[in-house]
């Protein structure tokens, strides 16, 4: 049977593609193993759960890709990349279940969190912001959470910076976490000061920075009239209102 280079590039796309398949299912198998057996989570079991993370591929693919020539193989190589941000979500995510349940962390292992938050961040053709929140906000590394943030600072729309940042530190405000929100901050505006991303200066971010003062003295009084103050900052996002 004589294929075309097309048909000879799809059926590559698709034995690639059977492989990180194949690779997913025995790493959803060892998993699957720790709950059939009530493992206990462990620093021991974890470390073998990071090397089957570690054995995931990292491919890069290219930072702009409206510069590439090959549209054919950058399509490819996009489908590869969801391939793999797919599979090693879902053998992360069903060992954060396994340890949120044998563990001693309700939310799951920190520690797993932050590989997904980094794998879906770092591998993604377009990752979702949304869900690398939602986990580094369950791990326990605030400067990784910084790094990533100000990272995609460089790529977000125009005059949105700040929203990026007020969410991520009112989450961890919504947690009860002053302290990693104030950490958040912090961090944030130092790496930024060794790139050439300019900290964003709106009253949204004055807002922030008087919210934390204000939790820090313990001076709820002067809660509300923050809102007054700000309520047209407040207002650029609906879900603020919730959380403020």
């Amino acid at each position: 049977m004589i294929f075309t280079f097309g048909k000879r590039q799809s059926l590559m796309l698709h034995f690639s593609i059977f492989k990180v398949t194949c690779g997913v299912e025995l790493a959803s198998m060892y998993v699957e193993t720790l709950v059939k057996g009530k493992i206990s989570y462990d620093k021991k079991t974890l470390d073998l759960i990071k090397k089957i993370y570690q054995a995931f591929p990292r491919v890069p693919l290219p930072q702009h890709l409206w510069d590439v020539d090959d549209v054919q193989q950058l399509s490819e190589d996009i489908e590869m990349a969801k391939a793999r941000v797919e599979g090693c979500s879902s053998f992360l995510k069903a060992a954060i279940m396994w340890s949120a349940k044998y563990g001693v962390d309700s939310n799951g292992s920190p520690e797993l969190h932050i590989m997904l938050a980094e794998y879906i961040y770092s591998k993604s053709p377009e990752a979702d912001i949304g869900k690398v929140t939602y986990h580094f906000m369950r791990g326990n590394d605030p400067k990784k959470f910084a790094s990533t943030l100000v990272n995609f600072l460089g790529k977000c729309y125009l005059g949105e910076d700040d929203l990026m940042i007020a969410r991520a530190v009112l989450r961890y405000l919504c947690q009860g976490n002053l302290r990693e929100a104030n950490l958040l901050g912090e961090e944030v505006k130092t790496q930024i000061e060794s790139t050439k991303i300019e900290f964003p200066t709106s009253k949204l971010m004055q807002f922030i920075t008087y919210l934390l003062q204000m939790m820090e003295r313990d001076a709820l009084p002067l809660f509300n009239m923050l809102r007054v103050n700000y309520k047209s900052s407040i207002d650029r996002e609906p879900a603020f209102h919730e959380v403020s």
